[in-house]
């Protein structure tokens, strides 16, 4: 791929969503939306978030795959579960990685 495609495409990109971010404003105008709609809106991020770990957790290219990472993930996802500061859940997930990979877990 060329430098010029990436940058087309960088650019394309950047369009659509200027675009898309701005069709919402302009078609609601200054009216509200329903509660539902709000309560749906709210929780997009984190069921965004959510989908881009567990796709990075489980995936390793074109299939499956359970490894270190997927143990790290876990590790921090339990910890934050249960309250644990998030700095300490990371570097413990960082820490339970790393040792699956030296012990030869891919």
């Amino acid at each position: 791929m060329t430098t010029a495609t990436v940058w087309a495409v960088v650019l394309l990109c950047a369009a659509v969503t200027f675009v898309s971010k701005g069709i919402g404003p302009a078609a609601t105008g200054a009216r509200e939306l329903p509660a539902p709609a709000v309560r749906v809106v709210a929780l997009l991020g984190a069921a965004l978030l959510s989908a881009l770990v567990v796709t990075n957790a489980l995936a390793d290219g074109n299939r499956l795959h359970v490894g270190a990472d997927t143990a790290g993930v876990a590790v921090a996802g339990v910890l934050l579960w249960r309250r644990v500061h998030l700095l300490v859940a990371v570097l413990l997930a960082a820490v339970v990685t790393a040792g699956l990979r030296v012990a030869g877990v891919d």
